[in-house]
């Protein structure tokens, strides 16, 4: 669905209960933010070097990485104090290989929001064409709760 400013957003609701008050922020984000970030591969970024194939060549899972470090700039500062963003679930195709020394630019476009869940779509594209295309989704989180369940 194309952006259209006209049309109402739903603000995304985080909540936390202190002392049993319930403490809500409200923030809005908007579908249409988008980011890119550029990397020069280097050894460091290759599957031999991640474990992750025998080639040196960019490892998939490092130009994921770019391609959510995208989706991250792209909503910068447009969460609320004490808030952040995970990685919720990805779905993506590594087209073809990147040598060391290529330059790779990975894009991110933030296509909707549902509550707190933000879908992205991404794309990589080094000096020869399209390299990975696919959709990341993240979900805001309170900060302070997520690190709680993660101990």
């Amino acid at each position: 669905m194309p952006f259209d400013p006209s049309r109402e957003v739903e603000p995304i609701h985080i909540g936390h209960k202190l002392a049993g008050v319930l403490i809500v922020s409200v923030v809005t984000i908007d579908p249409g933010l988008a980011a890119s970030v550029e990397l020069t591969v280097t050894e460091e970024d290759t599957a031999l070097a991640l474990k992750t194939g025998s080639v040196r060549v960019l490892a998939t899972p490092r130009l994921l990485a770019l391609c959510e470090e995208a989706s991250v700039l792209a909503i910068a500062g447009k969460s609320g104090d004490g808030q952040t963003t995970v990685g919720l679930g990805v779905q993506f195709d590594h087209l073809r290989p990147t040598c060391v020394g290529s330059t790779v630019r990975a894009e991110s476009h933030l296509d909707k929001v549902e509550g707190r869940r933000l879908f992205f779509t991404v794309s990589a594209k080094d000096d020869r064409g399209l390299v990975g295309v696919g959709k990341v989704t993240r979900v805001l989180v309170d900060t302070e709760r997520f690190m709680e369940k993660s101990q």
